[in-house]
């Protein structure tokens, strides 16, 4: 492998203990598209009072780079998941090379497992970021809403490639933050039931 090559398939994690440390993701799985560094850098100033001692879940987790910044940044545990073996079992490395213990990483279909664990557990901070063909966003916010997942105040992390404002969130999220990032659309809504 050149050095461009094993460049190009690096993320860097912004912020926290681990600041600064790069981190490599396979780069024969076509669906994986590590979020930027510009939009986390965003996203994560935006999450900051949120974040320590949080419990998160990162239903499409692809590189990783949001569990590891989530945990660089204090999170209390991250939920990481992702179908591709060959991504998880990245994760996982890159987990025992960084000495981070309170990440689980699954390799599981995110749909399937939203549907398997319902009530089972609850989050404080969700990162919703999957492929952008098909529909898996709005699966996923229907699945996350009824299945009790998230805690009062959840936030979820979501990146898509069309506007925010033609998914079909619940009345109950609020939309606090949203930017377009090149092709990206972004944003973090809040859950709150009354």
């Amino acid at each position: 492998m050149n050095s461009h090559s094993s460049n190009k398939n690096q993320f860097r994690i912004i912020a926290g203990k681990w600041r600064s440390r790069k981190l490599s993701f396979p780069g024969n799985v076509d669906s994986l598209r590590p979020t930027t560094d510009r939009i986390r850098e965003t996203v994560f100033n935006w999450l900051q009072l949120q974040l320590p001692g949080a419990r998160c879940l990162d239903l499409f987790a692809g590189s990783g780079a949001l569990s590891f910044e989530a945990c660089s940044r204090q999170a209390e545990s991250v939920i990481c998941l992702d179908k591709s073996v060959e991504a998880t079992t990245r994760i996982a490395e890159n987990c025992k090379t960084l000495g981070c213990d309170n990440m689980e990483v699954i390799t599981a279909d995110a749909l399937k497992w939203l549907d398997g664990t319902s009530g089972l557990a609850k989050f404080d901070l969700v990162f919703l970021d999957p492929p952008f063909s098909g529909d898996l966003l709005n699966q996923c916010i229907t699945q996350l809403d009824t299945g009790h997942f998230l805690s009062q105040g959840a936030r979820i992390y979501i990146e898509s490639g069309s506007p925010l404002d033609s998914l079909e969130t619940p009345k109950h999220w609020n939309l606090l933050k949203h930017k377009k990032g090149g092709q990206v659309y972004f944003g973090v809504y809040e859950s709150v039931r009354h």
